[in-house]
């Protein structure tokens, strides 16, 4: 068969190893940016532009000194050097040590555009419960015995109180005749500095106990602004006597006054001295209760010594303040203490929604920050999707949050709680500007421990302003092999305004650990399509070297095979956690195509798109057809049939933008415009002997610089085959004519022939009106007292004789355009007394 194939500077795309799944996502030209891998940094990452300096911000969670790690924001600059440095931007407040527990409330910081910080956003205030200026009234007299029991106590308690500027402050006041302050709130600012100076102070001394004139000192002068005491601190009052006191109708007056400022006392009673002089120390244990706050049994205390006030210390710190930190007696505390307000975060037309994973004892909850006002739905608003019953289930509400549009432009707010009864939950509600909260739909997981909901994505995926796809993760899926595979759930928006199920993404069908949907993020338009296509990291694939997966949308749907997939060891051997997060919202390159900002642990990258490329090819001959019979030049010393094939390529993009690049034909293509060359391509055929097929001409073609320049449209032809002497169409139509013609012929069909002699001849003339007729055959159909004889074919006044024994015969095979044959068909009668009838009917293949 003639066969000719141009091949013009063809390689494969991608290598044989298949370390990737190309398309136009460059690996081979990443921005890898590093930081310290102790501080997680490479967390998360977000393209951001400021004053028209590109940037990618990228989160380092656990940056700072070891006892002081409170993150920190790396910027990035994407610029023309190829190792730009990052820089720190801001550190926000990771979390708080209050007393003995370390505090995750959480604090978000409100930054410009150039990363200056603006204000702060927490869910409630971010002081300690233990935020205390406590004043100690002393009983100094002379009764008190011995005074270094006294001082044990002292240190022992002090060493219990968490001495800071940010918790508590202590001041103490010795009092008898008259009342000294021993050191003031603002003296010392560490546990250490107090309960050495404690170890310090001496009996002031004095025969009366002047206890109502040292309270009404310490209310109005300890708790004073002068002497360090700080607004909003809780203030409390340790009074420690031995005996009633002197001024007794004066006590009235000076605990008003302590009432009035909102002053909480604790009173302890020595009994020592009534004791060793055997005397009812009844009226003096009243007075002391008269002095505690209400009630008794939480704020009085009676010891039998001042030995025994060491044994009081446990039970006085307990009540102060609880082992976790905060105010109160034998009380829950976990309301917003452990919020981690700012876990998750999403913008918004009209401010910011927050995820609070922590709040209310770990069930979370969130908080929107905006045009508004601050709202915060309470506990009980969610109950009915997390009963209240089921509070020490630790759901996380909050661990991931975002928003969904529906019909007639309805905002739904979406927060995903993946541990709710193990298996996870998603919820989409309304939020009134009262904090009123309307569930509209949830959404369940499905195995136990997966994780569902811990991310979600909404895409738009025809970019009218309707989420039409949500995207539910569920990273710790136990796949194949029991292990982390990951899978991300599909709901498309129905129309009803619910989302329904519509199918899963897994990553590749093999056992390993993947974490599948660990971080995903809509990307405007990486193909250039006009539709809204899907990232999806998978950070535990290839042994901890991570990949993210490239899916494209279509109409309104995302397409469930992914297009590419990007392994972080394609990119660089030491990258580990590769697609821990993804960002995919601005050029950074200048390119005018959507770029990729991928984390790793440790590191960030940057990817850039390439632009997308449509290459027609056409191919036309001079001359349209030839003779294969007749040769008409020579090459080599053979004879052969020479024609001009003419390929002419025509580039077309739709990327916004792209510059002149050599693609291998060498077109040159700029913005939206095309531009068409052609090329003269001269061949000839030396074999004609096979006629039951045309000649082909074959062209196959790829763009040349697979590594950076523009790629090829997906599923865009590459090869092209064309037919000579077929017309521009490719397709052989001929108009075969039959005409014949026979002595003794009477005008009925089928033809009945009588004749007394024994051979019979039939003239036949064959007429190809239009183009070349390959695999022709003329089919006879004879009587049986008939027996072939022979062909005659005349082409161009040359004789040929055939005598084939069949009925049908394949007539040279091939009838060229416009060409006419003669031939005579010669039978001979078997008996004279039958009846003869011959048809006959001519067919080409092509």
């Amino acid at each position: 068969m003639p066969c000719v194939c141009l091949l013009l500077q063809f390689t494969p795309p991608c290598s044989q190893l298949k370390l990737c799944q190309c398309f136009n996502i460059d690996v081979t030209h990443p921005r890898i940016f590093t930081g310290p891998e102790d501080a997680l940094f490479g967390f998360s990452v977000l393209q951001h532009e400021s004053q028209g300096e590109k940037l990618m911000l990228v989160g380092a969670p656990w940056d700072g000194p070891p006892n002081n790690r409170k993150g920190d924001v790396y910027k990035c600059i994407v610029g023309e050097e190829k190792n730009s440095n990052c820089s720190k931007a801001c550190a926000p407040l990771w979390s708080q040590e209050c007393g003995t527990s370390m505090f995750s409330t959480g604090i978000c910081a409100s930054v410009s555009d150039d990363l200056e910080p603006r204000e702060t956003i927490a869910p409630t205030a971010q002081r300690c419960s233990t935020y205390m200026d406590i004043v100690i009234v002393l009983d100094g007299s002379n009764s008190i015995y011995p005074w270094y029991e006294v001082q044990n106590f002292l240190s022992n308690i002090l060493s219990k109180f968490h001495i800071s500027s940010d918790q508590m402050q202590v001041g103490i006041l010795q009092y008898g005749e008259i009342a000294v302050h021993e050191w003031s709130l603002k003296d010392y600012q560490t546990t250490q500095e107090v309960v050495e100076a404690a170890k310090n102070i001496s009996r002031q001394e004095g025969r009366e106990t002047r206890t109502a004139y040292a309270i009404h000192m310490a209310c109005t002068e300890a708790f004073s602004t002068e002497r360090g005491a700080r607004e909003g601190a809780t203030k409390v009052m340790i009074v420690v006597t031995d005996g009633e006191s002197h001024d007794g109708e004066e006590l009235a007056d000076a605990l008003d006054e302590c009432d009035n400022r909102n002053i909480t006392r604790y009173a302890i009673a020595v009994l020592g001295h009534y004791i060793r002089r055997q005397q009812d120390p009844e009226t003096f244990i009243s007075e002391i209760k008269y002095i505690a706050s209400d009630p008794d049994d939480k704020y009085f205390f009676n010891v039998t010594d001042e030995a025994a006030l060491n044994d009081i210390v446990d039970a006085l710190g307990d009540r102060i303040f609880t082992l976790e930190g905060t105010l109160g007696y034998n009380e829950s505390s976990f309301h917003m203490e452990m919020s981690q307000i700012g876990f998750s975060t999403h913008t918004l037309d009209d401010g910011i929604l927050f995820g609070m994973v922590g709040a209310y004892d770990w069930d979370g909850g969130v908080l929107k920050e905006g045009a508004n006002g601050r709202i915060m739905p309470p506990r009980e608003a969610f109950e009915s999707e997390f009963p209240l019953e089921l509070k020490n289930h630790a759901a996380y509400l909050g661990y991931t949050v975002s928003s969904v549009i529906v019909g007639d432009w309805r905002r739904l707010y979406v927060a995903g709680a993946p541990r709710f009864k193990h298996k996870g939950k998603v919820i989409l509600f309304e939020l009134s500007n009262e904090g009123d909260v309307n569930i509209v739909q949830a959404l369940n997981g499905e195995q136990i421990g997966s994780y569902y909901g811990s991310e979600v994505c909404g895409l738009d995926i025809d970019q009218d302003g309707i989420t039409d796809v949500l995207l539910v993760a569920a990273p710790m899926f136990l796949g194949y092999g029991n292990k982390e595979a990951g899978r991300v759930y599909i709901y498309s928006l129905s129309g009803e305004e619910v989302f329904v199920s519509n199918g899963t993404l897994k990553a590749e069908e093999k056992s390993q650990d993947a974490r599948f949907g660990y971080a995903l993020a809509s990307a405007p338009d990486l193909n250039q399509d006009g539709f809204t296509d899907l990232l999806v990291g998978a950070p535990l694939e290839d042994d901890h070297r991570g990949a993210i997966y490239v899916y494209h949308g279509d109409g309104i749907h995302i397409i469930h095979n992914y297009k590419q997939r990007i392994p972080g060891s394609s990119i660089s051997p030491s990258l580990q956690y590769f697609g821990r997060s993804v960002s995919a919202r601005l050029d950074l390159d200048g390119d005018q195509l959507i770029d990729l900002a991928v984390g790793a642990q440790g590191s960030a990258v940057v990817l850039s798109s390439r632009s997308i490329v449509q290459i027609n090819v056409s191919l036309s001959f001079q001359p349209h057809s030839i003779n294969v019979i007749q040769k008409t030049c020579q090459r080599g010393g053979r004879e052969s049939a020479c024609l001009n094939a003419t390929a002419c390529f025509t580039a077309i993009s739709r990327s916004p933008g792209l510059h002149s690049n050599n693609f291998g034909i060498f077109l040159a293509v700029r913005v939206q415009t095309q531009k068409t060359l052609c090329y003269n391509l001269p061949f000839h055929v030396y074999d004609t002997a096979d006629y039951i097929r045309p000649i082909s001409f074959s062209l196959r073609f790829k763009i040349n610089d697979t590594e950076s320049g523009p790629v090829l449209d997906e599923g865009w032809p590459t090869t092209l085959k064309k037919y000579v002497n077929c017309g521009e169409d490719d397709v052989c139509t001929t108009d075969l004519v039959l005409n014949f013609s026979l002595c003794f012929l009477y005008r009925q069909k089928p033809y009945v022939i009588r004749s007394p002699r024994r051979r019979l001849a039939v003239e036949v003339q064959l007429h190809n009106r239009l183009e070349n007729a390959y695999n022709t055959s003329l089919t006879l159909h004879y009587s049986r007292n008939l027996h072939f004889s022979s062909l005659s074919i005349r082409v161009d006044q040359t004789t040929t004789t055939h005598a084939p024994p069949r009925k049908m015969c394949h007539f040279n095979r091939l009838f060229s355009s416009l060409l006419q044959v003669n031939f005579m068909l010669e039978f001979e009668f078997s008996c004279t007394s039958l009846h003869s009838r011959v048809q006959m009917k001519l067919n080409a293949a092509r």
